[in-house]
């Protein structure tokens, strides 16, 4: 009767042990499906605000190259019209202005395909970015070299759009705030990833000084986090600032 007495209870015990491991299982696997859910969500969000931006952005390009861009091109036509020969003590005067409409006509434009969403959607990656050094190296304020040593294949406009993005604004700020003399964009692709490696030569800056992590630096990061990428920004003092950004294969 003992004997009986206790299999029954080590079989209740046995049974109440499955029932708990059964329930943290369940429990486990529950959470798991509502942090899918969640981090899926989050990747909508992202991806609605990227769209809403990038529309955003289009529309402005569009903007400056019908009226703004319209109206200096009428400014040009009406400098081109005046009577030279009428009035020579201006003719220098007047070309530095027409040379300047010119020069605004032509930053305008590049600023309008920039921003434009069908110049990246119709572009590869390396045709972007090339086109981004030339323009740097033009302005002749910082020479900007672009290297990858193999060919570069992404299909997603959102991937084409963020290396951009944080492309331009890391030239950016590194002409504006970093003193530098040289900008390098390396890009290079393996099996499983893409890799985005910009330096600068600049000053640098103490990442500690930096309050919430800094307007651009949280700009970089929301970008990198609209395609599931992994960035890693770093700067010292004296030694220049340099950004990493790494794309899954799964993301292109």
């Amino acid at each position: 009767m003992l004997v009986l007495f206790n299999v029954i209870f080590l079989a209740f015990i046995a049974g109440i042990i499955i029932f708990i491991y059964q329930y943290q299982v369940k429990k486990k696997k529950h959470n798991q499906q509502l942090l899918h859910k969640d981090e899926t969500h989050k990747k909508e969000i992202l991806k609605v605000q990227m769209e809403i931006q990038t529309n955003t952005m289009n529309h402005i390009g569009q903007e400056i190259h019908d009226s703004v861009g319209q109206k200096l091109t009428l400014a040009s036509l009406y400098i081109k019209q005046l009577p030279i020969d009428q009035l020579e003590q201006y003719t220098t005067s007047i070309q530095s202005i027409n040379d300047l409409v010119d020069h605004s006509l032509e930053e305008l434009r590049q600023i309008s395909r920039s921003l434009a969403k069908s110049s990246i959607k119709n572009q590869s990656v390396v045709d972007l970015l090339e086109q981004l050094s030339s323009r740097v190296n033009h302005l002749d304020k910082c020479e900007v070299k672009f290297e990858y040593p193999h060919p570069i294949k992404i299909h997603s406009v959102a991937v084409k759009t963020v290396i951009y993005r944080i492309t331009q604004e890391f030239i950016q700020n590194s002409i504006k705030h970093a003193k530098c003399s040289l900008i390098s964009i390396k890009l290079a692709q393996n099996a499983d990833k893409i890799v985005l490696h910009l330096t600068d030569n600049g000053i640098g800056f103490d990442m500690n000084s930096i309050t919430n992590g800094g307007i651009g630096i949280n700009n970089f990061e929301k970008r990198a986090k609209w395609i599931g990428a992994t960035l890693h920004y770093d700067s010292k003092i004296n030694h220049g600032t340099q950004l990493t950004l790494e794309i899954s294969e799964n993301e292109l």
